[in-house]
C-alpha cells in the first residue's frame, strides 16, 4: 500500500506515510521532560484535537468577509475549530520570543537553577533562614524574587506583551480571513446591515 507523500500528509497528525518499505508517523510528541499532571494531560488533549496543518494553511481557504456579520462569524467558528492548532502557534511565538532574546533565556536559567536547587535543599531538609523555617512556596518565592532583575533586565515584560500582540494579530487574522468549513456555513445565515 503505497501513499503519496505530499503536503496533506506531511501536515496531518493522523496520517502515515509509507516510503520505501519505512513507515514514518508524523505525529507531534510532547517530551518526556514534563511531569505528569495538568499541564502534560492539557497538552496531550490539544495534540490529539489539532485540525490537520494542510487545511489550516490552505492558502485558497484565505478570502475576504463580504461583511461584519460574516467577520464575526468567521472569527468565533474558526478559533472554536481551530483552537487547538491556535495553542500551538500561540506557544511557537513563545519559543520563537525566548530564542531571539539570549538574555530572557539567561534569566530563565538562573530562575530555573534556583528551582532545582530549592528542589534538591528541600529533599534533604528545610531551609532556615534568620532562625525560621521557610515553607516550600516561600521558598520558591525566593527564587522569584532573586531572578526578578534578570527578568527586569532582559525586559520580560516587553516580552510578554509582544507575544500577546504578535499572537492576537496572527490568529485573529487567520480566524478572520480563513473561510469557514462547508457544513458551517448553512447553521447560521446573517443578513447585512
Amino acid at each position: 500500500m503505497a501513499s503519496k507523500i505530499g503536503p496533506e500528509h506531511l501536515f496531518n497528525p493522523g496520517t502515515e506515510v509509507e516510503a520505501a518499505g519505512t513507515v514514518l508517523g508524523t505525529k507531534i510528541s510532547i517530551p518526556a521532560l514534563l511531569p505528569q499532571g495538568p499541564a502534560k494531560e492539557w497538552l496531550e488533549q490539544r495534540r490529539a484535537t489539532i485540525r490537520p496543518w494542510a487545511n489550516f494553511l490552505d492558502q485558497r481557504r484565505f478570502g475576504k468577509p463580504r461583511n461584519f456579520g460574516e467577520l464575526c462569524k468567521r472569527l468565533v467558528r474558526n478559533v472554536e475549530y481551530f483552537q487547538s492548532n491556535y495553542v500551538f502557534v500561540f506557544l511557537g511565538l513563545i519559543v520563537y520570543c525566548l530564542i531571539t532574546s539570549p538574555l530572557l533565556l539567561i534569566a530563565l536559567a538562573v530562575f530555573f537553577g534556583a528551582c532545582y536547587i530549592i528542589y534538591l535543599k528541600t529533599q534533604q531538609s528545610q531551609l532556615v533562614v534568620f532562625g525560621r523555617e521557610l515553607s516550600t512556596a516561600h521558598q520558591y518565592g525566593l527564587a522569584g524574587g532573586i531572578s526578578f532583575p534578570f527578568f527586569w533586565l532582559a525586559g520580560a515584560g516587553s516580552a510578554v506583551f509582544w507575544v500577546l500582540g504578535a499572537t492576537l494579530v496572527v490568529i485573529g487574522s487567520h480566524a478572520a480571513f480563513h473561510e469557514l468549513e462547508s457544513g458551517d456555513t448553512d447553521e447560521l445565515q446573517m443578513e447585512p446591515v
